[in-house]
């Protein structure tokens, strides 16, 4: 019987695998590479890549017990090349350290909910299925978002409405939520729901979506740290990498997406003074990018894959240390050379 976990196709997958594929082709004779997978999931990803790379060894990270469960009885036949570390991907040094991987030669985020987590009724990730309202990736620890509800003050229910979920209705909202909880603490999807529909007019509800889209997404950040996780996640990603190493991110909100490509930016941008005509040694840029700006899924995956409407895909390169040979040819970048080679 098929499993959850094999009907999920990931997003993205083939052209994830075609930009990793360069740094995790191990030549004859030459070290087994690394793989970390640092929102592990269902194992999709993972899975493609241990069966294309046969010498592949794969470091998956989640916060998710359920889904490090899951995604070890897919990766069965894989044991002896899989290491699964229960951790948030802020921790990914301390995995490869504790799994003695050694350094990594290629990495992925894919961010946000997993499918796992939306499709649980239970979890209370959805605004389309009553559930207590949890919303907690590692169901184990932390607060709820009942808790969030029922003990923020409204400034700080304000802040994270307008921060994390964009909503222009962050204050009347927040008064709407400190106003009912005097009456009965929120426990259930469906009352926060409820108080939504009241709130958010229904003009903009015509225009804008599902008037709980924008809280239940702030609800979710705040209640993992998502932001602050990546915010941590993403440099230790990246000095975790090999010379030659490459990582590939799946944002599917503008917040995600403007983390990570400030981030990249500051590590392809050279430390040479402006003023100088030559790179000084040592101070050219960490990484290269793999593709112009951020790719997105094609017309005909998202209406395989309608959860894959909103990614924006963004990659790069570890810059070999000096002296070290980089073939830019059959690269799966899509950056044109004349490009990648200026100094900024």
């Amino acid at each position: 019987m098929e499993t959850s976990g094999e009907r999920h196709v990931p997003v993205l997958l083939d052209r994830t695998l075609e930009l990793l594929a360069p740094a995790l082709d191990g030549g004859p004779g030459g070290r087994t590479k690394v793989y970390v997978d640092a929102t592990l999931g269902m194992g999709g990803h993972a899975a493609a890549l241990l069966a294309a790379h046969p010498r592949l060894t794969v470091v998956g990270l989640d916060r998710d017990p359920q889904a490090l469960d899951l995604a070890g009885r897919r990766l069965t036949a894989y044991a002896d090349r899989f290491h699964p570390v229960h951790t948030v991907y802020d921790g990914i040094g301390e995995a490869l350290e504790r799994t003695g991987a050694g350094p990594a030669d290629g990495i992925l985020f894919d961010l946000g909910v997993s499918s796992l987590q939306l499709d649980e009724t239970a979890r209370g990730f959805s605004y389309s299925r009553d559930a207590d309202l949890d919303m907690r990736m590692d169901p184990t620890t932390g607060p709820t978002a009942a808790d969030v509800l029922n003990t923020y003050e409204a400034p700080d229910l304000r802040r994270i409405l307008r921060e994390y979920g964009e909503e222009r209705f962050a204050g009347p909202i927040a008064k709407a939520i400190v106003r009912t909880r005097e009456k009965q603490p929120f426990t259930r999807s469906a009352e926060l729901v409820e108080l939504l529909y009241g709130v958010v007019p229904a003009a903009s509800r015509r225009t804008g979506g599902h008037p709980a889209k924008r809280t239940f997404q702030a609800l979710r950040i705040e209640v993992n740290d998502e932001l602050g996780a990546l915010r941590r996640a993403l440099p230790a990603a990246l000095d975790a990498l090999a010379p030659g190493g490459r990582i590939v991110v799946l944002s599917y909100h503008s917040l995600e997406d403007r983390m990570v490509k400030r981030e990249l930016a500051e590590r392809t941008r050279s430390r040479t003074p402006v003023d100088l005509p030559v790179e000084l040694p040592g101070h050219g840029p960490e990484f290269r990018l793999l593709v112009r700006g951020s790719e997105t899924a094609s017309d005909d995956e998202i209406a395989r894959n309608p959860r894959a409407a909103p990614v924006r895909l963004r990659a790069a390169e570890r810059v070999a240390d000096d002296g070290d040979e980089h073939d830019d040819s059959a690269d799966g970048s899509t950056e044109p050379p004349a490009e990648r080679q200026e100094r900024r």
